[in-house]
């Protein structure tokens, strides 16, 4: 049993990855606001065909991290009432950090990933390199990398892509990398 916090903000779709992985006992709460409150049908049939039981904390904004003092307080009041339970901040904010190494010296169980998956950041730019050095040039492997963790959009690769590469050669490496986009807005 596993309890997940949700920055919707910061991880959107990609930090749903790994909801068809959890069990009946996982709790999940997805912190949002009117600054993030959609859901394409397709994720909205993945959070309905769950087994893990999900709660959704609209929150109100008016200032800079509204959403991160919520979700932090909140982790807070859930720890009290269950302080051996395993929780899981998903968030690329690396702000939630230093929440975890508190809680750690305080003998409870919380943790900073990207996703579901339970993946930190670190492993998951680990994962993503490793499947693009099939497909892209080593010497580019870390800066290609890290235009798909930057960029929201597919628009937003190919930009960084063109500015970097040229028309043609962007064009060439946009077409590798189309697998790695797919939650990616755009077309």
């Amino acid at each position: 049993m596993a309890t997940f916090l949700i920055d919707y903000e910061n991880v959107g779709v990609p930090g749903l990855d790994g909801l068809t992985k959890l069990i009946e006992k996982d709790i999940i709460y997805i912190f949002y606001s009117e600054n993030a409150d959609r859901l394409t049908f397709g994720l909205h049939k993945r959070l309905s065909e769950s087994r893990a039981q999900i709660n959704y904390m609209k929150i109100g904004i008016g200032s800079k991290n509204a959403l991160d003092f919520q979700l932090a307080t909140f982790l807070g009041y859930l720890v009290s009432q269950n302080p051996k339970e395993t929780f899981y901040i998903v968030s690329k904010d690396k702000g939630f950090d230093c929440l975890a190494k508190f809680w750690s010296k305080k003998n409870a169980s919380v943790n900073n990933v990207i996703s579901l998956t339970g993946k930190n950041i670190e492993e998951e730019i680990m994962d993503l390199e490793s499947h693009l050095k099939n497909v892209i040039d080593p010497d580019y492997l870390v800066m290609v990398s890290g235009f798909l963790q930057k960029y929201k959009t597919k628009q937003g690769v190919n930009n960084a892509l063109v500015k970097e590469f040229g028309t043609k050669k962007a064009g060439e490496v946009y077409k590798l990398l189309k697998p790695f986009m797919v939650e990616k807005k755009g077309v």
